[in-house]
């Protein structure tokens, strides 16, 4: 079991689309889960709504999976630009290590496409050269993906994980949140490796 986990998310709601059950799981069997998002994404949220919008809607999915709301950091870097701002995010991912010192990493996989999760991606693996670190899915944004590490879902893990995307009112009408394409992604991993539901990670470090 891992203790501390910490997940990196580029922008809100990627945790919880990587690996949302994961987290669901993971605290179900007594990990503390730390969650630090990079952008709050203001500039791309939907006419009607408040800048603030989609903060408030990564604490409401955070409570609905369990984390507590003072293991979420949140960071305002401008979507699009963390090539930009790579050292910054270098220096606030140590501190991020100092403080939290996690046994396990998830965070976007380095084969991810989009400038500001490749980003975290290899400015992680520098900042936790001394830590596990997995690379979750984000299938729209992975051309190629190593099929390596598994983390078996229940029903309840995956419930839990669609009904955190739920809280993001601002960004239903993207075609990614799907529950249909949810509950299809987890039914494949977990069919791979004889599972009802699974998450799929790449192995970036594994320290035994």
């Amino acid at each position: 079991m891992f203790k501390k986990v910490l997940v990196l998310a580029p922008h809100t709601d990627d945790g919880e689309l990587g690996c949302g059950g994961t987290i669901a799981k993971l605290i179900e069997e007594g990990s503390d889960i730390y969650y630090a998002v990079f952008s709050v994404c203001e500039i791309s949220v939907p006419n009607g709504f408040p800048k603030n919008i989609l903060e408030l809607e990564l604490k409401n999915a955070a409570r609905v999976l369990g984390i507590k709301e003072n293991n979420i950091y949140i960071y305002k870097y401008p979507v699009r630009t963390f090539p930009q701002n790579r050292q910054h995010i270098l220096e606030e991912l140590i501190k991020l290590r100092d403080i939290v010192q996690p046994d396990l990493v998830l965070m976007p996989s380095p084969n991810d496409i989009h400038q500001d999760h490749n980003t975290i991606a290899n400015e992680g693996i520098r900042a936790f050269k001394e830590t596990n670190l997995l690379g979750y899915e984000i299938i729209w944004n992975n051309l190629t993906i190593n099929t390596q590490y598994f983390f078996k879902l229940k029903e309840n893990h995956l419930n839990k994980k669609i009904q955190a995307l739920k809280c993001y009112e601002s960004q239903k009408f993207r075609k990614y949140f799907n529950e249909k394409l949810i509950r299809s992604l987890a039914t494949i991993r977990g069919a791979q490796i004889g599972s009802e539901y699974a998450e799929l990670f790449e192995v970036i470090r594994v320290i035994s």
